[in-house]
């Protein structure tokens, strides 16, 4: 929602300094440089108790040494600051929806939204709730961040601040507080917040003339055997507790009346109350393998999270160390941080390890609302509505004042976003005559989200962090609340286990796939499932767990976690992978873990090249491209021919079979669901959806569209690469392009070729274990990528490995601003150094804090 309009904002902005910047080489590369910080030499920051030691390898990558856990997150903030604060700057204006006072009027729209989400507000509220330990923690993230800020003025922050400077943008930025901290977790939540746009699309497909049974034709169920669920089913109870957990936290009794509801949704209801007129998302792969399958005989945990790509990444790696770990001081971690946050997300300790993908249950529900005036209904009465005033300060311009009305469920986002408000105007409610009142159009559209409620996630990436065996971790997985994970763990004495935390509604009358009217009372929910019955597994019997997206359980469990998981592939062909290896009796090591987090077999490739071969292919020029699918392995190679041929007919295949049947904003992505959808239409020569309702003549069915769908793939990548197929590259097609976030996407050349970097060649693909995904409806860049890639051997943690997407840097043209891409792109990895004498021995720089010099 917020790059399109922030690359209008700024392509004025950064037009003004351009000029600037170029006058003069001298000042151009001072301006650069400026900010660039000292990894060498000394620092004060205030309330430090003792001093403070950052050993940096070639990298750049800091390990901190400090006696206790205050002074260790004080000097974190600061090491994240030298590194990142516009980063960091950024996002707390993202969050707080404070875009408009750095870059102008064209980022109000944006700000409105995030300010009707309340995601500051929540994080206020959530600050109270943080025990004792973990606000003291969060107080002293924020004494790091502004004793870096007192040290620094202006440019010396970043080269944004010299662009900002520039052109009377705010330049100066606010004090660090917890708040801003606690904020980033509402956004992550946001972005990983389930099946909420699957929950849009569905509505407005029907909305839009399609029938119902074609729209649930394009989200198909996952053929049996595609992967198997995460936690076996010899380790899912299907007993209902005997209460849920209420939105206080306190137990809730399951009302007899109940338990066959909750029993029917988990085997998948299928009401849909609402009828609308007449008429794809982020991944991650994460294993743990225990140690009898191992060469080590210890467990390896492997991790890959796919987010967009940008620069710097949205990883900062990082080691936290106590000198002496005991009750006073237990950190002794090293893993993926947060810029913005204190501690560790993703990594080990001295103990365990463990790492996330998302479980994407369904935390989400939009409700339709009888408004009048700022009154809703309720039953047969009317309520008033939450109302709150926000204003938005613009630089450059006037404030913006915006009004924010709530209900009961949520704040009313169809008076912020075109989809929403375009639901409520074509609902109808059986037995519903349409709403009058304020709502001209239709109802209204209220967001229940769980992120919305305060809750404790902060205080768990602390626990995490000092978990020292299986229930600890448990115990600190019982705090995550939003978003939810699977949570993949192993430890030093050979255990390895699965947990999923979070915060997931409990439904009795309605799947959660389409909004529901929230005046009736019939759509609440019951609260939510109990940490105790969430799906866990320590040491299950095939030895190893795959968490890859796909669905948690199967229908065993009693409990529905969500309608919309994914279907499974990479989840499948990791399993398959371990299992190959497990069963031909070969150990697996680290090199095996990367070497599986680089395969790039396609699923897609099995569904379609065996239709594409039966095509009685043409002798010359349009059957170059379908010859080069005879010998092709399936495997998505960069530097593949017949990879990027066969992309290419997929892409048209899609766009031949839907562009004529879905409105533009829900043409396929090509991902993982479509696997299914197509797999489905291929059995199926004569489905309604092979018909091209906009041409004229005779009824096409699947092999003209198959036929057609070859040959503009073959036109295409003429056009692109040239008439030999031969010297065709998947990769030049799928280039990653790394795009700083704000003044990256400027429209000006000069100022994007600043702070991007690439195009960096891929291979790859969407629901591929490399998932270097790419979006059909627009061509075939790279739109997701593993951000980072961890292997952590628990036999000998030295021996652990990591990678990021770009590097510890968010300074342009520093060192180390994309020093890991290459290693990247290539699966190599870098040491994950863990022993001090190593640390020390591989350190380039140090860099030293210490307190105030007492004052008389």
């Amino acid at each position: 929602m917020t790059r399109r309009r922030l690359a209008a904002g700024l392509a004025v902005l950064a037009g003004l300094v351009v000029l600037a910047l170029v006058a003069s080489a001298s000042v151009g590369v001072w301006s650069v440089r400026r900010a660039y910080p000292e990894y060498d030499g000394t620092a004060e920051i205030p309330r430090l108790s003792a001093g403070v030691e950052v050993i940096r390898d070639e990298n750049g990558i800091p390990h901190i040494y400090a006696d206790t856990p205050e002074d260790l997150f004080r000097a974190q903030a600061y090491v994240h600051a030298q590194d990142r604060f516009w980063q960091m700057d950024f996002r707390r204006h993202v969050t707080s929806g404070r875009l408009s006072e750095l870059f102008g009027e064209d980022q109000v729209e944006t700000d409105a939204f995030v300010r009707t989400l309340g995601w500051t507000q929540v994080a206020r509220a959530e600050l109270p709730l943080i025990s004792p330990e973990g606000r003291r923690y969060f107080d002293a993230y924020a004494d790091g961040v502004n004793a870096w800020l007192d040290q620094t003025d202006g440019g010396e922050r970043g080269l944004a601040y010299t662009l900002l400077g520039l052109t009377g943008g705010d330049d100066a930025p606010s004090r660090w507080t917890p708040v801003d901290s606690l904020s980033w977790l509402k956004a992550m939540a946001w972005d990983l917040r389930g099946n909420m746009q699957d929950e849009i699309s569905r509505s407005l497909l029907a909305a839009s003339g399609l029938p119902v049974d074609r729209v649930e034709q394009l989200w198909p169920d996952s053929p049996a055997g595609l992967a198997p669920p995460i936690v076996p089913d010899e380790y899912v109870s299907p007993r209902l507790p005997e209460a849920l957990t209420g939105t206080d936290g306190a137990p809730v009794p399951l009302p007899p009346e109940a338990v066959d509801a909750i029993e029917q949704a988990a085997d998948g209801l299928d009401a849909a109350p609402v009828t609308f007129g007449d008429g794809d998302g982020v991944g991650s792969n994460s294993w743990v393998v225990g140690g009898d399958l191992t060469e080590s005989g210890a467990p390896l945990l492997a991790n890959d999270p796919h987010l967009a790509p940008s620069i710097p990444s949205i990883w900062y790696q990082v080691g936290l160390h106590c000198r002496e770990v005991g009750p006073a001081c237990p950190f002794d971690v090293v893993g993926y941080s947060f810029a913005g946050l204190p501690g560790v997300i993703i990594g080990h300790n001295q103990d365990v390890a463990w790492g996330f993908t998302n479980l994407s249950p369904d935390v989400t529900d939009l409700y339709l609302e009888q408004i009048r005036g700022n009154s809703y209904r309720v039953g047969d009465d009317w309520l008033p509505l939450e109302v709150r005033e926000e204003t938005i300060r613009v630089a450059g311009g006037d404030d913006v004042t915006i009004t924010v009305r709530s209900t009961r469920h949520g704040p009313l986002l169809s008076e912020r976003d075109d989809d929403i408000e375009d639901i409520g105007a074509d609902a109808e409610v059986e037995g519903e005559p349409p709403p009058g009142g304020s709502s001209d159009d239709g109802y209204e559209v209220a967001l229940r989200w769980t992120a919305l409620d305060p809750g404790r996630t902060a205080d768990a990436i602390f626990a995490l962090n000092r978990a020292t065996d299986w229930d600890s971790f448990r115990s600190a997985a019982a705090l995550f609340d939003v978003p939810s994970q699977n949570l993949v763990y192993a430890d030093t004495e050979g255990n390895i286990g699965y947990q999923a935390p979070g915060r997931v509604p409990v439904r009795t009358t309605y799947d959660g796939r389409y909004p529901v009217p929230g005046w009736t009372g019939q759509y609440e929910w019951a609260g939510y499932i109990p940490f105790a019955a969430m799906p866990s597994v320590l040491n299950p019997m095939q030895g190893y767990v795959v968490t890859a997206n796909q669905p948690v359980t199967s229908d065993r469990y009693p409990f529905l976690l969500t309608a919309d998981f994914d279907p499974g592939h990479r989840a499948g062909r990791i399993n398959d992978l371990i299992a190959a290896a497990a069963g031909d009796g070969d150990p697996l090591d680290a090199a095996d873990m990367a070497a599986i987090q680089m395969d790039a077999h396609s699923d897609a490739a099995d569904i379609l090249v065996p239709y594409l071969l039966e095509l009685e292919a043409p002798q010359g020029y349009y059957g170059d491209g379908l010859r080069l699918l005879r010998d092709w392995d399936r495997s998505m190679s960069p530097d593949s021919s017949a990879t990027a041929y066969f992309n290419a007919v997929w892409r048209n295949l899609l766009e031949l079979t839907f562009h004529d049947d879905l409105p533009e904003d829900e043409w396929p992505d090509g991902g993982g669901r479509w696997f299914e959808v197509m797999r489905h239409l291929l059995q199926h020569p004569d489905d309604p959806f092979w018909d091209d309702v906009t041409s004229e003549g005779g009824t096409e069915t699947r092999d003209i569209v198959l036929v057609e769908a070859a040959r503009d793939a073959r036109d295409e990548m003429t056009m692109e690469q040239g008439k030999d197929a031969s010297k065709w590259e998947w990769g030049r097609l799928h280039a990653l392009e790394l795009t700083e976030q704000t003044f990256g996407t400027s429209g000006i050349g000069l100022v994007e070729w600043m702070f991007n970097r690439g195009p960096v060649e891929v291979g790859g693909g969407g629901s591929i274990v490399l998932a270097n995904a790419w979006d059909a409806a627009e061509g075939y860049e790279t739109v997701w990528s593993p951000s980072m890639r961890m292997i952590v051997d628990l036999d000998d943690l030295d021996a652990s490995r990591w990678i990021d997407l770009t590097g510890i840097s968010g300074h342009p043209f520093h060192d180390n601003y994309e020093d890991q891409t290459e290693l990247w792109r290539d699966g190599e990895t870098l040491p994950m150094r863990w022993d001090e004498d190593g640390i020390r021995e591989a350190g380039e720089h140090t860099f030293t804090f210490e307190p105030p010099e007492p004052t008389d």
